[in-house]
C-alpha cells in the first residue's frame, strides 16, 4: 500500500508539474492578451486623436466652403451691379445727347430769324463737329464700358470657376473624410468588441486557473492524508513485526537453553538422547520454511487472480525520434506518449496504428494543430475508460478499447508513412523463461531467518521490461 501510495504521490506530483506548466502557459497567454489589450488601447487613443483632427479639419473645410460660397454670391451681386451701372450710363448718355440736340435745335430756332443764313454754314460745321465729338466721346465711353464689363465678367467667370473647383474639391474631401470617419468608427467598434472578448477570455482563464489550483490543493490534501494514514499503518505493522520478532528470539533462546539443559542431564545420567531434543531445531526450521512457503503461496495466489498467472508480460519499445510510446494499458484503457526532447513536437497528421493478433488494424489520427510540448506526456484514453481526462489528454470517442489480447502492438506513424516509435506487449509462459521464475522467490535458512535485514535478493538485468 505504501508503494501504491508513493506511485499515486508521483502521479500527483506529475499532475502538479503538468498543472504548473499549464499555469505558466495560461500566465503567458494572459500576459500576451494584456499586451495586446494595451496595444489595442494605444491604437484606440491614436484613432480617437485622428478622429478629433479629422473633425477639426472637416469644420475648417466647412467654414472655407461657406466663405467661398459667400464670395461667389458677392461676385455675382457685383456683376449685376456693374451691368445695371452700365445700362444706367448708357441711358444717361442718350438723355444727354437728346438734351444737347434739343438745346442746339432751340438755339438754331432762335438765331434762324436773324442770322440763319450767316451762321448756317458755321452752325452746320459746329453741329457736325459737336456731333462727331459727341459720337467719339460716346464711342469711347461705350468701348471703355465694354472693356471694363468684359474684364469684370472674365474675372467673375474665373473666380466663379475657381470657387466651383474649390467647392468640388471641398465636397470630395468632405466625402472622403466622412468615409474615413465611418471606417474608423467601424474599426473602433471592432476593436472594442475584440477588447471585450479578450477581457472575457482573460476572466475565463483566470477562473479556470483558480479552479485548477483549488482542485490541486484538495487533491494534495487528500494525498497527504492518505500518505499519513499509510505511514501510520506501516509504522503500526512494523512495531507489531518487531514485537513478534522479539518474542520469537526470546522463545528460540529459551528452547536452546532447555535443549542444552536436557543434553547435560542426559550426559550426567548416561541416558540415550531423547528424540525430542534432536527434532526441535528441524521443527523450528521447518516452521520457518512453512511460514515462508505459506507467504510465497499467498503471493502466487494473488498473482493468479490477474491475467499474468501463467504468463509474464514483456514490453519491447523502440523510437527513432524524440517522441516515444511510454505505456500501453493491459486493460485497453489508454496509450501514453512522451516528448523526450527540449523542443515542441507537432503531431498533427500523425496516426497511432494498433495491431491486435488476427483482428484488423485500427488507427487513431491526432487532431489538427496538435503539438506535444517539450518534456510533456499525452494520454489517449478510450471511450469506455471511465475517467475524466486532464486538460492535455485526448479521448478516442469512436473506439471503446485499445485491446486486451495476448499480443498488442502500437506504432506511431507520420503522414508520410515513416514509423517514429513502437511498443509491443507480449505474454510469455513462465515455464519457457528457463529458471527465471525461481528468482522471484528465495527460501531463507535458519540464520537468515534470525537476521532478515542482512538478506539481499538478487535481481538480473534484462534488455526488455518484464512485469
Amino acid at each position: 500500500r505504501n508503494a501504491k501510495t508513493e506511485a499515486d504521490l508521483n502521479l500527483a506530483q506529475a499532475r502538479v508539474r503538468d498543472l504548473d506548466a499549464q499555469l505558466n502557459v495560461r500566465e503567458a497567454d494572459l500576459a500576451t492578451a494584456l499586451n495586446e489589450n494595451r496595444a489595442l488601447e494605444n491604437d484606440l487613443h491614436e484613432l480617437k486623436d485622428q478622429l478629433v483632427t479629422l473633425q477639426l479639419s472637416l469644420e475648417d473645410t466647412k467654414k472655407h466652403l461657406h466663405s467661398e460660397m459667400l464670395k461667389r454670391v458677392d461676385l455675382e451681386n457685383h456683376v449685376k451691379t456693374l451691368q445695371e451701372e452700365m445700362m444706367f450710363q448708357k441711358r444717361l448718355h442718350e438723355d444727354e445727347l437728346k438734351e444737347t440736340k434739343r438745346v442746339h435745335e432751340s438755339r438754331i430756332a432762335e438765331i434762324e430769324s436773324g442770322r440763319q443764313r450767316e451762321f448756317e454754314s458755321k452752325l452746320s460745321d459746329a453741329l457736325q463737329g459737336l456731333r462727331k465729338h459727341h459720337e467719339e466721346q460716346i464711342q469711347g465711353y461705350k468701348e471703355e464700358l465694354e472693356r471694363t464689363f468684359s474684364a469684370k465678367m472674365e474675372n467673375a467667370h474665373l473666380t466663379a470657376a475657381r470657387n466651383s473647383d474649390f467647392a468640388k474639391a471641398a465636397q470630395e474631401e468632405l466625402m472622403e473624410t466622412k468615409m474615413r470617419v465611418d471606417t474608423l468608427t467601424s474599426q473602433l467598434n471592432q476593436y472594442q468588441s475584440q477588447n471585450v472578448a479578450l477581457e472575457n477570455r482573460i476572466r475565463e482563464l483566470q477562473e479556470t486557473i483558480d479552479n485548477d489550483r483549488d482542485l490541486y490543493q484538495r487533491r494534495m490534501t487528500e494525498k497527504e492524508e492518505e500518505m499519513a494514514q499509510a505511514q501510520e499503518q506501516a509504522r503500526a505493522q512494523l512495531e507489531e513485526y518487531e514485537n513478534l520478532l522479539d518474542v520469537k528470539l526470546a522463545l528460540d533462546l529459551e528452547i536452546s537453553a532447555y535443549r542444552k539443559m536436557l543434553e547435560g542431564e542426559e550426559e550426567r545420567l548416561q541416558l540415550s538422547p531423547s528424540p525430542s531434543s534432536h527434532s526441535i531445531a528441524p521443527q523450528a526450521t521447518s516452521q520457518g520454511r512453512l511460514f515462508l512457503h505459506g507467504k510465497k503461496r499467498k503471493m502466487k495466489e494473488a498473482k493468479r487472480r490477474g491475467r499474468s498467472a501463467g504468463f509474464k508480460t514483456v514490453q519491447h519499445a523502440s523510437s527513432s525520434g524524440s517522441v516515444s510510446i511510454e505505456e500501453i494499458d493491459t486493460d485497453g484503457k489508454f496509450v501514453r506518449l512522451k516528448n523526450n526532447s527540449d523542443e515542441d513536437q507537432p503531431l498533427h497528421g500523425c496516426v497511432l496504428r494498433r495491431h491486435l493478433g488476427s483482428v484488423s488494424d485500427i488507427t487513431y489520427k491526432f487532431p489538427s494543430q496538435f503539438i506535444l510540448q517539450a518534456g510533456q506526456v499525452v494520454t489517449i484514453w478510450s471511450a469506455t475508460a471511465g475517467v475524466s481526462p486532464g486538460p492535455s489528454d485526448l479521448v478516442w470517442k469512436s473506439q471503446k478499447s485499445w485491446g486486451t489480447e495476448d499480443n498488442i502492438s502500437v506504432t506511431l506513424i507520420t503522414d508520410d508513412g515513416e514509423e517514429l516509435a513502437e511498443r509491443k506487449v507480449i505474454y510469455i509462459p513462465r515455464g519457457e523463461e528457463g529458471g527465471e521464475q525461481d528468482d522471484d522467490y528465495e527460501e531463507l535458512t535458519g540464520s537468515e531467518m534470525e537476521f532478515p535485514s542482512r538478506t539481499k535478493r538478487r535481481r538480473k538485468k534484462k534488455c526488455c521490461l518484464i512485469s
